[in-house]
């Protein structure tokens, strides 16, 4: 097994362990906001220590700290997402970031939209509003929001983290940034919001593993995973691999939480789910072609 397969191999590993957090979001009574700030500060402990290890320079300038800005706000906008609406939903939502980095960079860096790229947007947002046609409760439609609001995020992480280069230093920096936010918001609103209802229904001791799961397993292995297999994994690869993870979490949280999503939801994820990944393809031969021509 060569370098790039091993590569691979691991980013399958990292997409499954990304997909558990629907499962014990949904299972842990916390405030969403302190489930992702104890989450965070636990996965961003494990990253700082990886990153002493690696030797990987802390970096703090304008993309390390706007990356982390993008991606501390999705987390945290997801974890509140699984609370209102489905696992599914929220999951699917946060992965239209692809297209939210079209319409940021076209905004905030004047880049022109190719007609495809339109077309691409325009089918994903039908595809996001087939999401509005299940659930009409006014928490599940504030989730939904929510939920897109996090891809959003996550495409301000992609567009910063594109803009400082291929440097180990700012990206890892601007995870461990965004765990840094994470925590220094989620845990002093968290704690105020759960005073009174932590605990309710489940064991404290049982909803504290939960989270440990979370911080160790869900966030914190799988980023280190993540930072080692891109260095022998395509973009392309990593991008598609990565696509198993809104395609397991609702799988999970069906089997072991019970909950499933509606059909036209179903639907609206095979819409979203097939325009992205047709399009990162699509961008990958483009890509290809202009360095083969240099």
């Amino acid at each position: 097994m060569n370098r790039k397969q091993k590569a691979m191999l691991i980013m399958v590993l990292t997409a499954c362990l990304w997909s558990l957090g629907g499962i014990f979001i949904k299972l842990i009574s916390w405030s969403p906001f302190l489930i992702a700030g104890v989450r965070s500060l636990i996965s961003g402990s494990i990253m700082a220590g990886y990153m002493r290890a690696s030797k990987v320079k802390y970096k703090l300038n304008r993309y390390s700290l706007l990356a982390g800005i993008g991606l501390g706000f999705s987390a945290t906008l997801f974890t509140i997402a699984t609370k209102l609406t489905t696992a599914a939903n929220a999951i699917v939502l946060q992965y239209t970031a692809p297209i939210f980095i079209l319409i940021l960079s076209a905004a905030l860096f004047h880049q022109k939209m190719k007609r495809v790229e339109v077309g691409v947007v325009l089918v994903t947002m039908a595809g996001m509003v087939l999401f509005f046609f299940d659930q009409l409760s006014p928490g599940n439609i504030l989730g939904n929001f929510i939920g897109i609001l996090a891809g959003v995020f996550l495409a301000l992480m992609f567009v910063m983290v594109g803009k400082g280069g291929d440097d180990d230093g700012t990206r890892m920096s601007g995870i461990l940034n965004a765990h840094i936010i994470a925590m220094l918001i989620g845990i002093p609103v968290g704690l105020a919001m759960t005073v009174g209802s932590a605990g309710a229904g489940t064991p404290l001791g049982l909803e504290i593993l939960y989270v440990v799961i979370l911080g160790v397993f869900q966030l914190g292995i799988p980023y280190v995973l993540y930072g080692i297999a891109s260095r022998d994994c395509p973009p392309l690869a990593c991008s598609l691999i990565g696509m198993l993870e809104p395609m397991l979490n609702p799988v999970w949280v069906a089997l072991f939480v019970g909950e499933v999503p509606g059909r036209f939801a179903l639907v609206g994820a095979v819409i979203i789910i097939g325009t992205v990944t047709w399009w990162c393809v699509q961008e990958s031969k483009t890509t290809k072609g202009i360095d083969d021509e240099s």
